[in-house]
């Protein structure tokens, strides 16, 4: 019976994939979700448009690049859509969770570990090995995105000002993504050639299945409407506000608790560009601002997200769950680390789902937009310029064990003591580097290997 009533609603969408087919392959998209959000696209991009034909190639992207403007992990964003395409609201609540759920419960296997034993030999050791391989890997996407996006001098010159002004003089990112998404609107308003949409390489082969199933005409769970706009803010907004609320009310606004869900709460509205672009403002209000954890736990923890399934944001699970792990209140310590991950999980990822299940009916009426491809063009190019701000980031705090604050003259960045350089981390960042540049080797490779090395190099004393 059950069977029967599932294959009943498939032919009521119009596409003939099950349910529970569906489950099976998202579940499977979820747990080769390694690589960050390049490896996370290109596996969909595999599964649903080359192998399974559920979605055109030009649908594929056009979601793409509405999920790429959003705030939040586009990859996670991007299974949500198709998922909500493909089975309506359960579809895309099924597609975005599987997604993410490998990652929460890795991510929270390993923090235990490392709350436990991060500062016993063995266990700092690997970590030491994957904070280089981390360096090696940001690198590479900050080269990877900019081939793709630096396709002229005014991109480069945006990439350049985007650089410039957060790493030099600490200008908010969310300002600097707005600005080069008006440019990049305005831009392609306007006939720019330069602001063109990027081309995507790859397509489908026949009419993929959501294309059968839509055609020309929208069905109704396609067709926005501000009834179903209300619904659907009523319904994540409360989601995502009520416990935030309760928190603020129960335990005070100075509370850990109350303070993750504030933190992330603004996180999950202004992380453009996927983790990489955001991480160096994360790490800096984490640990500069509320002292939850020191520099090189933050990157300890990007290198857990670096080697568990899912998005590279899921590393704002360690932050929550170390910093109420280091302010537990009454409850035990390890209690009170799970409850704080989880709830920055869960303030990060609600408003991920609100984004999708409001937006996307009105972006199936945009496609083919020129403003909406010039400002993702605009926005991709000042992306890297960001990435290339946490990749130095990065380099300063594995490579050098002190930098110098510089503040003067309207300048905000930090500066290495050439003296502190760390042999050993330079060491195993270049060959992590060359591993991933030159010999082609896969990202669970290098860091497998940057791990073992980092053992090998601390028990010999050389780390």
């Amino acid at each position: 019976m059950g069977k029967t009533t599932e294959a009943g609603a498939s032919r009521d969408l119009g596409h003939g994939i099950s349910f529970g087919e569906a489950f099976r392959v998202w579940l499977r998209v979820a747990v080769l979700s390694f690589g960050g959000p390049a490896g996370q696209i290109a596996v969909m991009h595999r599964i649903l448009v080359e192998e399974k034909n559920w979605i055109s190639e030009s649908r594929f992207l056009h979601a793409l690049n509405y999920c790429m403007l959003l705030p939040g992990p586009e990859a996670q964003q991007l299974a949500t859509y198709i998922g909500w395409l493909l089975h309506r609201t359960a579809g895309g609540i099924m597609a975005g969770g599987l997604f993410i759920l490998p990652g929460i419960i890795a991510i929270m296997a390993l923090s235990y570990i490392y709350a436990a034993y991060g500062n016993v030999g063995f266990v700092e050791a690997v970590f030491f090995g994957l904070k280089a391989a981390v360096l090696a890997i940001v690198v590479h996407a900050v080269v990877r995105v900019g081939k793709r996006a630096l396709r002229n001098r005014v991109m480069i010159a945006l990439a350049a000002i985007a650089f410039v002004a957060i790493f030099f003089f600490n200008v908010p990112f969310p300002i600097i993504i707005i600005a080069a998404g008006l440019i990049g609107y305005f831009g392609a308003r306007s006939g720019r050639p330069e602001f063109a949409a990027v081309e995507h390489g790859g397509g489908g082969k026949k009419t993929a299945a959501v294309d059968s199933q839509l055609g020309e005409e929208l069905p109704d769970h396609v067709r926005p409407s501000v009834g179903r706009a209300l619904r659907v803010s009523s319904v994540w907004l409360l989601l995502w506000a009520v416990p935030v609320a309760a928190l603020l009310i129960g335990l005070g606004q100075a509370n850990v608790f109350s303070q993750i869900a504030l933190f992330f709460s603004k996180m999950a509205m202004v992380t453009f560009g996927g983790a990489y672009a955001v991480l160096a403002y994360v790490a800096q209000q984490a640990v500069e601002h509320y002292h939850w954890l020191e520099p090189r736990e933050m990157l300890d923890g990007l290198g857990m997200a670096e080697t568990t399934p899912g998005p590279l944001i899921m590393v704002l699970q360690f932050v929550g769950f170390m910093a109420a792990y280091r302010d537990p209140g009454a409850l035990s310590p390890m209690v009170a680390a799970t409850l704080g991950g989880l709830l920055a999980t869960w303030v990060t990822f609600i408003p991920c789902f609100l984004w999708i299940f409001l937006g996307a009916p009105y972006i199936e009426t945009l496609r083919g937009n020129k403003g909406l491809a010039g400002a993702l063009s605009a926005i991709t190019a000042a992306v890297v310029g960001v990435i290339l701000n946490l990749s130095i980031w990065f380099g300063l705090h594995t490579l050098f064990r002190q930098t110098i604050p510089v503040r003067s003259f309207g300048l905000s960045f930090d500066m290495p003591v050439w003296g502190s350089l760390d042999i050993a981390a330079f060491v195993l960042a270049a060959a992590a580097a060359t591993a991933i540049f030159r010999l082609n080797i896969g990202m669970l490779w290098v860091l497998a290997g940057s791990c073992a090395a980092g053992v090998a190099l601390r028990f010999m004393g050389w780390a």
